[in-house]
């Protein structure tokens, strides 16, 4: 938003006004808009870090340098290919964080969330092809599953009290166990290579035309949201963003999402399993940030004393987090058996191991969701888990160890959680909550 206030119609002519403008000023006055646009957010960059805060700029800067550096080391790692595998390595863990956002937005966290992912790809793998039940049927029975494990663990922490840590943290022995027991004595099911499940990850929309349309259609999307909230803003009197903002934020995005279309389409064409990731996140946003709920989840992780006195069931919306939590856990666990042709929760990148965890709350972290609560948004995760898979992906074309990849996400990750307890600290000594 503009630090100056609200734009008024009448007033005097200046950078983002509103008042009418002479038609021979007009180019003038949209230059104008576009240079304080600029202005406004190298301002915002350099003023956050100054204050300690970190933003998605910064996260942006740092995902360029991590590029720059493995395409010195290796040039394969920008190939429209290796970024096009990348962009469907990211969703299973990306469902995952994006389910950890929700409970991290209310105070709270979800240590359960990579042994629900391989129990959910367990239940599927036995129930498809053990038992023989359809795979849609298994699907719905495996994601289920997964709602009910959140419900569970939500009905011990809102209603009986135990802290979530250790609710979580008992559900991630509880369910690896079952997992195991599901599995049996091979620990590893394959599941139909030509099936629904494994083409979440193997199907590509070959036509150019798809990856372009989505891309057309995300940016017109955020500019017609953006106009219609600078509409309500200016409507209510309160700060709004001049036209300027927002035209050059929704041509940055135009920039990427275009050059992204480009560069899938030179492989394979768009992933359908990043446009469900997509579509994902535009609805959780859109939740979160639209609805009265949302602002419900917000408040809660704001305060849990005011939060109740502003009458809302704080016990209700803590367990409807957790379903959330356990319900794209499961969905996220699903895209990870899908990329693996297989249920097992044995090996290091499989769904139920300690790493799926790890990566997922560092993605939610490194994005920019606070662990204190109350600050993040579904959108930051997929900054985050590029960067953490960006690092994993270099680093297997450069050959490294899995042993130093665990230390480099690890310092990732403590460096992400630093930065965000100086933020709080450097707010705190500003006065601001």
């Amino acid at each position: 938003m503009s630090r100056g206030g609200p734009h008024r119609d009448g007033g005097p002519a200046g950078p983002g006004s509103a008042g009418p403008v002479a038609p021979d000023g007009e180019q003038r006055a949209t230059a104008r808009g576009w240079r304080d646009s600029v202005r406004e957010y190298a301002r915002a960059v350099s003023g956050g870090v100054r204050d300690g805060e970190r933003g998605p700029l910064l996260v942006v800067a740092g995902l360029i340098a991590i590029w720059i550096v493995f395409q010195g080391l290796d040039d394969k790692f920008l190939s429209p290919r290796n970024l096009s595998n990348l962009s469907v390595d990211i969703v299973g863990t990306g469902l995952v964080a994006v389910g950890i956002v929700f409970v991290l937005l209310i105070r709270e966290i979800d240590l359960s969330v990579g042994s629900v992912s391989g129990l959910a790809g367990a239940a599927f793998a036995v129930l498809n092809v053990n038992q023989g039940v359809p795979e849609w049927l298994a699907v719905i029975v495996a994601v289920a599953a997964g709602t009910a494990v959140g419900a569970f663990h939500g009905f011990f922490h809102a209603w009986l009290g135990v802290p979530a840590f250790v609710v979580t943290l008992a559900g991630l022995l509880i369910w690896n166990g079952l997992t195991l027991y599901l599995l049996g004595a091979s620990g590893t099911i394959n599941i139909d290579e030509e099936g629904l499940v494994a083409s979440l990850t193997s199907r590509h929309f070959g036509n150019d035309l798809v990856a372009y349309a989505v891309a057309a259609l995300g940016t017109a999307g955020y500019a017609l949201a953006s106009r219609r909230r600078r509409s309500r803003h200016r409507a209510a009197g309160m700060p709004y963003r001049h036209g300027g903002d927002i035209w050059l934020r929704t041509g940055l995005l135009a920039v990427v999402a275009f050059a992204g279309a480009y560069t899938l389409n030179r492989f394979q064409g768009l992933p359908l399993a990043l446009l469900i990731f997509l579509v994902v996140l535009v609805v959780s946003d859109y939740v979160l940030r639209r609805t009265r709920y949302g602002r419900r989840v917000y408040a809660l992780g704001g305060g849990v004393e005011a939060a109740r006195r502003a009458g809302i069931g704080v016990e209700r919306v803590r367990i409807a987090m957790f379903m959330v939590s356990g319900t794209l856990a499961a969905f996220g666990g699903l895209f990870v058996a899908s990329g693996l042709t297989s249920a097992s929760p044995t090996t290091a990148r499989a769904a139920g191991s300690g790493m799926l965890l790890i990566n997922a709350i560092a993605a939610a972290v490194i994005g920019g969701t606070s662990l204190f609560g109350g600050r993040g948004s579904p959108w930051s995760v997929l900054l985050g888990v590029v960067v953490i898979q960006s690092i994993a992906s270099g680093m297997g074309l450069l050959g490294v160890q899995d042993a130093v990849q665990f230390m480099i996400t690890g310092g990732v990750l403590l460096a992400a959680v630093a930065a965000d307890a100086l933020s709080r600290r450097a707010q705190a000594r500003r006065g601001r909550p």
